[in-house]
């Protein structure tokens, strides 16, 4: 299982960001969706890598948050609300967010239990989901409009049709944007992410 707790940053000196992001991801096709936890924190499970490594870019990119993921199992039944989950993987999830607030790229991964083969495999996840935040964090929002038209399946061309732009210019903005890096740092985390279940 997977376990993201996130939490969102200088919440002391900002608005309320909780409604607006359980709003936004209320659609996300969660085991238990995210809830807030307390104060300024939310928290969802997920067994899917794929997802998880789309809700952390997606998190990532509105600039508010801290994102922990928990790797290991959970109590099950799961409740029905997310915040009363228990186990392993929330414990981790509970550090991983910690360590994330003080990371360069806002993104922790911890895995439970402290299994020496496990710790090295939560460790290369981390690794790479701390190579996918630092570029997606430098990203203008000229590289993110860009790279949101290709996700949604449009040609470069297309895409820069919709944007009012060249070819040339779309190219330089999906390479300034890091575009072909992301893509290959997002396989390596679902790869990694997909092994730790095994």
């Amino acid at each position: 299982m997977f376990v993201l707790t996130v939490d969102q940053r200088r919440s002391r000196r900002d608005i309320d960001r909780v409604e607006s992001v359980l709003h936004d991801l209320k659609s996300a096709p969660l085991l238990r969706p995210f809830d807030r936890t307390a104060g300024d924190e939310i928290q969802a499970v997920t067994d899917d890598p794929h997802l998880v490594v789309k809700l952390v870019l997606d998190l990532l990119r509105r600039e508010y948050w801290s994102v922990g993921i928990g790797l290991g199992p959970v109590e099950e039944p799961l409740p029905a609300q997310t915040r009363a989950g228990r186990g392993p993987a929330f414990e981790a999830a509970r550090i991983a967010v910690e360590r994330a607030k003080k990371a360069p790229a806002r993104i922790a991964v911890e895995q439970a239990p402290a299994d020496a083969t496990l710790a090295e495999r939560a460790a290369d996840i981390d690794g790479a989901f701390t190579l996918l935040g630092t570029i997606v964090i430098r990203q203008t929002p000229d590289g993110r409009e860009a790279i949101a038209l290709m996700d949604a399946g449009l040609t470069q061309v297309a895409a820069a049709r919709q944007l009012g732009i060249t070819k040339q210019a779309m190219s330089k903005r999906l390479l300034t944007a890091g575009w072909q890096a992301e893509l290959a740092g997002r396989r390596l985390a679902e790869r990694l992410l997909t092994r730790s279940q095994i």
